[in-house]
């Protein structure tokens, strides 16, 4: 269910949706649509703000949606790091746990240098994608450009950071 609410968002022109919106349009209860919506918040794709003048929720899909969800996840990486590290402290590099530990936290600084590295290399052929594309393909001039060449800076944070 949450994919077709990603889907149902990212082909909407408006760029949001309400719930009641998506329950109609997808055919589905809003219940569905609220446990949909709730894990795709919680995965920094969707975001909540309110309808202008009512109190409704509007749902939206940032144009780097991805990109920002794979950035935000750095600091949950070194985080798991850095408490696996304390493991190996705690019960030493030479025992097999220790070992196990210390090459898990390698696992995660080394998928924290390469999502950051995937970064830098999606930033500049967005920026090329974005200079042939033509002016009336979706998202190309009136879509923001990525906000930085490097997933290193500290993006806002949504309370998922723990994660």
């Amino acid at each position: 269910m949450a994919a077709r609410v990603f889907v149902a968002l990212l082909a909407t022109d408006a760029g949001a949706l309400t719930a009641s919106e998506l329950s109609e349009e997808l055919r589905v209860s809003p219940a569905a649509v609220s446990g949909a919506v709730r894990y795709l918040i919680h995965l920094d794709l969707v975001s909540r703000e309110r309808e202008p003048g009512t109190r409704r929720d509007l749902y939206r899909v940032e144009n780097d949606a991805w990109q920002g969800a794979l950035t935000r996840r750095d600091a949950a990486l070194s985080k798991w790091a850095a408490g696996l590290q304390e493991g190996v402290a705690l019960v030493g590099p030479d025992t097999a746990a220790g070992r196990r530990l210390a090459e898990s936290a390698e696992f995660f600084d080394f998928l924290r240098r390469e999502i950051e590295s995937v970064m830098d290399r999606w930033a500049e052929h967005r920026k090329k994608l974005h200079a042939t594309a033509p002016a009336s393909a979706p998202g190309s001039s009136s879509a923001p450009e990525p906000s930085g060449s490097s997933g290193s800076q500290e993006p806002p944070s949504r309370g998922h950071a723990d994660e």
